[in-house]
């Protein structure tokens, strides 16, 4: 995650617009405050990814809470040019403003793992220049390893993109935050325990009027027990091993899968009344004290930087 952090960071002297996305199923939760310091100053519009798979009814509350922490907000869709001729329009206004400033703009996506940066980028290709893929894509979080190349997206005015790797959280304070992170796939399975994470689904599921995930998994029969859910999927879908038992593991990535792919209809799994987001924002964005081993990094984070900037200064690098 550092190393992530100082590859931004060592960009940002040549960035003129920020382009943060987040997941729309999870709006606070794929927001990560370690980007807060990495970006300060520098102009930024948040993008809300994947609005295809969450209620169209969350983006007035969504946006009014972003906004009141002066953060502009937009929703896209990556298969749908006009959603993500927003962002086009964000960055030829931006380099419009002061032409001599911005002769071309340089823009940084950036943001946690698997909120659809790379797919982001090769659409605002598609979009601006009606060219293909520009940037590797994947269902698994961590496809983009390192900070890439600039990508032309827009010819007048001229527009860059840098993608960046996703940077995760180091530390999500809270475990509920942290579930929903990986539900939607911004943690690797391997890390995240999988039946916790069905089991929280399961429960989500139970609380939502909207959606009836029995027929679409086709169990005809709802139920709060996870050992029984399992067993009523795992039966109908045929994840059964030698001798009839269960294959949970099998099981379990179905039902995952079925949620990621937006079987279930469009789903927020936070929760967005005002107390919820305060309490969020309390929770998840304030900053604990620092560790001694934490103090330290940081310490040594800050001389290098400002050696890089020193040298920057005097043409060395």
């Amino acid at each position: 995650m550092m190393s992530g952090l100082r590859e931004m960071r060592d960009q940002m002297r040549t960035v003129d617009l920020i382009v943060e996305t987040r997941d729309a199923r999870i709006p606070l939760s794929s927001i990560n405050k370690q980007f807060e310091q990495v970006i300060k100053g520098k102009r930024r519009v948040v993008v809300y990814n994947k609005c295809d798979l969450a209620p169209t009814s969350i983006q007035p509350v969504v946006r009014k809470v972003m906004e009141s922490r002066n953060q502009r907000t937009l929703f896209t869709d990556t298969n749908i040019n006009k959603s993500v001729k927003q962002i086009l329009d964000v960055a030829r206004e931006t380099a419009k403003s002061d032409p001599m400033r911005y002769p071309q703009l340089v823009v940084m996506v950036i943001g946690m793992p698997n909120v659809g940066k790379s797919s982001l980028i090769n659409a605002l290709r598609r979009t601006g220049l009606n060219r293909g893929k520009a940037a590797n894509t994947g269902a698994k979080p961590g496809v983009t390893r390192t900070v890439s190349g600039r990508i032309r997206v827009l010819d007048s005015p001229a527009v860059y993109l840098v993608d960046t790797p996703g940077v995760m959280i180091p530390h999500i304070p809270d475990p509920i935050t942290a579930i929903k992170v990986a539900l939607t796939g911004g943690i690797k399975d391997n890390i995240a325990d999988d039946t916790v994470l069905a089991d929280y689904l399961l429960f989500r599921l139970n609380r939502l009027d909207h959606t009836d995930y029995s027929a679409v998994l086709g169990i005809n029969q709802r139920t709060d027990d996870i050992s029984e859910f399992l067993q009523l999927l795992g039966t109908k879908i045929g994840a059964l091993r030698r001798g009839g038992e269960l294959d949970t593991d099998k099981t379990i990535q179905f039902f995952l899968r079925a949620f990621r792919q937006g079987r279930f209809g469009q789903l927020c799994l936070d929760e967005l009344d005002e107390p919820s987001v305060t309490t969020f924002f309390k929770n998840n964005m304030e900053d604990a004290p620092l560790s001694k081993n934490q103090a330290q990094k940081a310490k040594r984070a800050a001389q290098r930087q400002r050696s890089l900037e020193k040298a920057r200064s005097k043409n060395l690098i």
